[in-house]
């Protein structure tokens, strides 16, 4: 498969990339939510966008950074798995409903935000919504481009 375009060689994608790069890895660096939680909840949106470079990116991530082959396998079955903490349950709640806008009215459901507030802080929960939109964009620019995924090693972008 190639890429309908070269994200790190056109001159617009690249620019944007930087910034969207800079947007993550600040967001990493400041919030208190763990990160192999964010790392988790970017596999999630990035599983229901069908977004195969950035599935393949957290995946390696995750497993790297020491994240159990079970749990990073029963992510797309989260709801059923009983491998997660509660508020790893309800951020990966959150990102569900917050990548499937589209899907249904409202957007994110009052009892999900609550759920999510419950584990925390109005600086995580601002995270939390930061990271979503940010790992929604990435899909976005993957799928359209249709960038092909497998090469990535883990750390790569770090």
């Amino acid at each position: 498969m190639e890429a309908r375009l070269n994200l790190f060689t056109n001159a617009v994608a690249a620019k944007t990339l930087k910034h969207f790069v800079a947007a993550g890895k600040e967001l990493a660096a400041t919030s208190t939510i763990p990160g192999h939680t964010l790392e988790l909840v970017t596999l999630r949106a990035s599983q229901i966008n069908g977004c195969a470079v950035c599935v393949d990116m957290h995946t390696k991530d995750l497993l790297a950074g020491g994240e159990s082959t079970t749990r990073v396998n029963l992510v797309a079955a989260w709801r059923e798995a009983t491998v997660f903490t509660d508020a790893e349950r309800a951020a990966l709640d959150f990102v569900e409903q917050a990548t499937r806008i589209a899907d249904g009215a409202g957007g994110v459901p009052d009892e999900v935000w609550a759920g999510a507030a419950k584990h925390y802080d109005e600086d995580e929960m601002a995270a939390l919504v930061s990271i979503t939109a940010l790992i929604n964009a990435f899909n976005r620019l993957n799928v359209a481009t249709q960038q092909p995924a497998g090469a990535y090693v883990a750390g790569q972008y770090a």
